[in-house]
């Protein structure tokens, strides 16, 4: 995600907030939330929303109590409460937007327990912060070590160090309960430092990591999508998709997100359609259900023992005739209904008003047609060349006679030259 500001210049460099990708709009962050009450002024007597929302890496978020009323504007670097010392985040949203973030996480104003800022950052805080975040990769890489030697079924996706470098915490994720007591062991005296283990879902993992999409997108859990809703085959079903689970999976190895997008949509549509197991009795046979097409509204018979010829008829139609049925009596047949359906599709339901061309205009392959060459190349077959003009005595002469190919009279050419060398040769001998 990008704001129009963080629109790259010639050389490469963003212009805008000119912060190299960390906007200061926080617009170019994950899970961002677009204040549009930022420009609105309160109601005279009114007091702004004392909570504050901040951001943490990899687009956690927590909600403090401003309560040493601090002027805070998005993209400030703030100082926090935190269980022991103190944390660095970002602020990310003020206001009454706050509010309404707070109310559908169920996160209480008045609560005991409530978080608040300590100040804005200073720059010693900058550093030891910033200092803090460099050793979290190298320290990725040997915990992964670690947990491979002790031969532990565990995967450590992540590090994340509190802003005053007193704890980190590990983030990991794993099928099955794992006793990780050895590890901490070796970790606190390998790192010097507070050590909290934290298992995380393979959703949650993907969403911390971010990557691209089978679509060609950011993933909509690491850009925008907050809470992971239940994914099951049956979405795949009821949208008629094949259940090959390679294409069906995400990176995170389980069902996709997106699968549930359109599902209410699908549901709808189907509710005017009967069920594939109902079978239609006519006096030609008996027609069972082969296919159906969601988005036209048609359905695909074929009677038992004929499998291979297949009808077409609309939702409506099938309705009709199971109607019949239900009153013990027989359709004639399908094909009467098929060839309705057949003269409908003949007819042009959608006119180019716009003018727009077709959109099956690349489809048929163009015909390679080749232009004629206006010179006639020589010594092709026993094609006759335009006659020859000579002129004597100021009259003009032409010959209608055929030119020979170029390579037969280059052939005459050497034999003579080849005849005439040798007598040459023995005069000068002579």
């Amino acid at each position: 995600m990008a704001c129009a500001s963080c629109s790259t210049k010639d050389g490469g460099s963003p212009k805008g907030c000119k912060n190299n990708g960390t906007c200061g709009t926080d617009s170019c962050n994950k899970l961002t939330v677009f204040d549009w009450l930022s420009n609105m002024s309160l109601p005279n007597g009114e007091k702004p929303f004392s909570w504050v929302e901040v951001r943490y890496k990899n687009g956690r978020k927590e909600y403090y109590n401003n309560t040493e009323n601090l002027t805070l504007s998005i993209g400030d670097l703030v100082a926090t409460q935190a269980a022991t010392g103190h944390d660095i985040g970002m602020v990310t949203l003020t206001g009454e937007l706050v509010r309404v973030q707070m109310k559908r996480k169920n996160i209480k104003e008045n609560a005991k327990d409530a978080l608040k800022i300590y100040r804005k950052a200073n720059q010693k805080d900058i550093d030891i912060w910033s200092a803090a975040r460099d050793k979290e990769e190298p320290m990725k890489v040997k915990a992964r070590q670690f947990a491979i030697d002790l031969k532990l079924q565990m995967k450590i996706s992540d590090i994340e160090f509190q802003g005053d470098a007193s704890k980190a915490t590990f983030y990991y994720t794993a099928e099955e309960r794992v006793d990780f007591r050895e590890l901490i062991k070796v970790f606190a005296r390998e790192f010097r430092t507070r050590i909290e283990m934290r298992q995380v879902g393979f959703r949650q993992e993907a969403a911390r990591l971010g990557g691209i999409g089978s679509c060609g997108r950011e993933l909509c859990c690491s850009t925008w999508l907050t809470d992971f809703r239940s994914v099951s085959t049956s979405a795949a079903r009821y949208q008629q998709l094949s259940l090959n689970p390679q294409k069906l999976a995400g990176q995170c190895g389980k069902l996709k997100c997106c699968l549930n997008y359109e599902l209410d949509t699908y549901l709808d549509a189907l509710k005017s359609f009967p069920k594939t197991d109902v079978k239609l009795y006519t006096e030609k046979g008996t027609a069972v259900c082969q296919k159906t097409d969601i988005f036209k509204g048609h359905m695909w018979f074929a009677y038992e023992g004929e499998w291979m010829n297949w009808h077409k008829i609309t939702t409506t139609q099938a309705n009709e005739i199971i109607a019949v049925n239900k009153q013990k009596k027989k359709v004639a047949s399908l094909e009467m209904y098929a060839l309705e359906i057949a003269e409908e599709d003949t007819k042009e339901v959608f006119e180019n008003v716009v003018g727009q061309d077709s959109l099956t205009r690349f489809d048929n392959p163009k015909r390679n047609v080749k232009r004629k060459s206006n010179k006639r190349r020589s010594g092709q077959g026993n094609r006759t060349q335009k006659p020859n003009r000579t002129v004597t005595n100021g009259k003009d002469e032409t010959s209608n006679k055929r030119a020979t190919p170029n390579k037969t009279t280059a052939k005459n050419k050497r034999r003579k030259n080849n005849k005439r060398k040798p007598q040459n040769t023995k005069n000068v001998e002579k």
